[in-house]
């Protein structure tokens, strides 16, 4: 017989305390979990890792949706800063690419302020390095809701890429 992993006899001391777990606390704790989560633990991307992005294929995909973010701010006025957010930015490769690609419209990389939503030390760490020479600075949240706090002013537009959201 298997020896339990440290991760499921946590999960199953839980059940045992305060009876069935939700799926999401389940899920969350598979995930998550800051000792043995499958996204806290190791890069899981890449050719050593379980699956592989369209971003880390090729390019284009983050140099396009740079290009349509720079079109869709001037369609919004072109606002003096504007809030570029991705959740779940993997290594930060479609960002590097987006924001190479928005050097082309100089005034809306200037107007960029950027966030990104990651859960994950070990894929933080990869982010940091990705994005290192972007000359942009960049602002992590460890959920959705840190990035809403704090005054906003009216010159102030959000500006949401929901990528890859399949990915969690």
């Amino acid at each position: 017989m298997e020896e339990n992993s440290a991760l499921e006899v946590e999960i199953r001391r839980r059940i045992e305390l305060g009876g069935p777990m939700p799926v999401a606390e389940y899920m969350t704790l598979c995930l998550l979990d800051p000792t043995h989560g499958y996204y806290t633990t190791h890069d899981p991307f890449g050719a050593r890792g379980d699956f592989i992005t369209a971003p880390e294929v090729n390019q284009m995909f983050g140099e396009l949706i740079g290009i349509w973010a720079s079109a869709v701010w001037k369609q919004m006025g072109a606002p003096e800063n504007v809030r570029l957010i991705e959740l779940g930015p993997g290594r930060g490769t479609m960002m590097k690419d987006a924001l190479r690609s928005a050097q082309i419209v100089p005034e809306f990389r200037a107007a960029i302020v950027l966030h990104l939503v990651e859960i994950s030390p070990a894929l933080r760490a990869q982010q940091e390095k990705t994005l290192e020479g972007a000359g942009i600075p960049v602002t992590w949240h460890r959920s959705l809701v840190m990035c809403r706090k704090g005054p906003r002013s009216s010159s102030q537009t959000n500006f949401s890429m929901l990528c890859r959201s399949t990915r969690r």
